[in-house]
């Protein structure tokens, strides 16, 4: 039964070189290297797991083998000829995956690629405390949408063969800028109404569009990307909050800094973005992102009030500038300069716990106030009900209870659960502290 499709561009045929697989985390890369670019598709299967990638046109040079690892996903690898003149890749996996697939252009001597990305499906739990029945003759209440929880996309900037700026100690802003938004995602963990989801989770390559797709498919509300950069003169400090502009930057830094993001993902095999915009009017693209914009600047305003607590902000206003990053035309979209990397004091202090703590302290504040103004509809925060908690698979009632510093006999006495079984989805009252 396939379970879902992804389809790449329709581009000539090719032959696969050879297969490159990796382990970063909960992430399984596989990397199909190509003499040319790929038509492909993707899709998955059950019973057994499986994901299946046909290559229209190609051929194979090679076995296709992969160095086994215990911890990937990935138990084995098949191919074969289809249809007369197609490729098909067989991954037989070890637990049901989702994959994510993109492009990369040949780059400083690698060749066209394909990367499948694989993470482990979250399955949900059975519903074992499933409310009763309804005796016959009692009405019918019928249940309005359930409310959800607010998508907060967390992107580290960078990553694998794209080390971002160093510092003058050697300082890689990828891995800075990853700790930084997994300090954040462990708050926004914790955080009545509000969902993190991390782009990034592991020292790996992602082009600027991948970054933007991923937070979409998430149905993210909101998209912070951060970052740790350089500038060429090493006295620059402070912290800076930047939205899109496509009508020029608001500063000399901004410009430079953009450009040399921008300049970085083409270079590494990166399609450009602009390329998939071309069949949208820029009258579309314009109301798309006007109500987005509006609500970009709303969360930077937010977020640059809060940082001046961590340290030196360069900027105590919001900043333009024409990051390809931030070119999604329906998620407010910031980028956030945690510090000036190429600064030796900076440097020094992205590096501790105390600062990544702080700002990822005051970026969460920031989200609240932002939140508590710009809700969509339908969410926890919105209703004015964070008093709820939807439960998520691989949750314990325990878990929950000392989420919210409760005790779980009071958590059970609450909701009216006769024993500790819960399933995903269920939604539980959270009762005010000291009740």
């Amino acid at each position: 039964m396939g379970l879902g499709m992804a389809h790449g561009p329709l581009w000539a045929a090719s032959a696969v070189q050879r297969l490159r697989m990796s382990v970063d985390g909960q992430t399984t890369r596989l990397v199909f290297d190509m003499d040319g670019p790929a038509d492909y598709t993707v899709f998955t299967l059950e019973a057994p797991d499986r994901v299946v990638v046909d290559l229209a046109g190609a051929r194979a040079q090679g076995a296709l083998d992969v160095v086994s690892n215990p911890l990937s996903l990935v138990q084995g690898v098949r191919h074969a000829p289809r249809n007369g003149r197609d490729l098909r890749v067989v991954l037989d996996l070890r637990a049901a995956g989702d994959p994510n697939s993109f492009v990369l252009l040949p780059a400083q001597g690698s060749p066209h690629r394909l990367v499948l990305d694989l993470t482990e499906r979250a399955g949900a739990a059975p519903a074992l405390a499933m409310p009763a029945t309804p005796a016959i003759g009692t009405p019918t209440v019928r249940n309005r949408t359930p409310l959800r929880e607010v998508v907060v996309a967390i992107d580290p900037g960078h990553g694998g063969h794209d080390p971002g700026a160093i510092g003058p100690g050697g300082t890689r802003e990828k891995e800075v800028v990853l700790q930084i938004a997994k300090r954040l995602a462990q708050r926004l963990e914790r955080e009545p109404g509000m969902r993190p989801v991390l782009i990034r989770t592991g020292d790996y390559f992602l082009p600027l569009r991948e970054r933007i797709n991923r937070a979409r498919a998430a149905d993210a509300d909101v998209f912070l990307s951060i970052h740790a950069d350089a500038i060429q003169d090493r006295r620059v400090q402070g912290s800076s909050v930047y939205i899109l502009s496509d009508r020029g930057a608001s500063s000399e830094a901004a410009r430079f800094l953009a450009q040399r993001e921008n300049s970085a993902d083409l270079r590494l095999g990166g399609v450009p973005i602009e390329s998939q915009d071309d069949s949208l009017t820029s009258v579309l693209l314009d109301l798309a992102q006007s109500g987005s914009l509006e609500a970009s600047h709303a969360l930077a305003t937010r977020l640059i009030s809060e940082m001046h607590r961590v340290g030196k902000v360069r900027k105590a206003q919001v900043e333009r500038a024409n990051f390809a990053v931030l070119r999604s035309p329906d998620v407010p979209s910031v980028l956030v300069e945690a510090a000036f990397i190429s600064n030796p004091s900076e440097e020094r202090i992205l590096r501790t716990e105390a600062f990544q703590n702080s700002l990822a302290d005051a970026l969460l504040t920031g989200l609240r106030a932002y939140f508590a103004t710009h809700a969509p509809p339908g969410t926890l925060i919105a209703d004015g009900r964070q008093d709820r908690h939807i439960i998520r698979s691989g949750e314990t009632l325990s878990v929950i209870a000392d989420r919210y510093r409760l005790s779980v006999a009071d958590l059970r006495a609450v909701n009216d659960l006769q024993t500790d079984r819960i399933y995903a989805g269920q939604i539980l009252q959270i009762p005010p502290r000291g009740s």
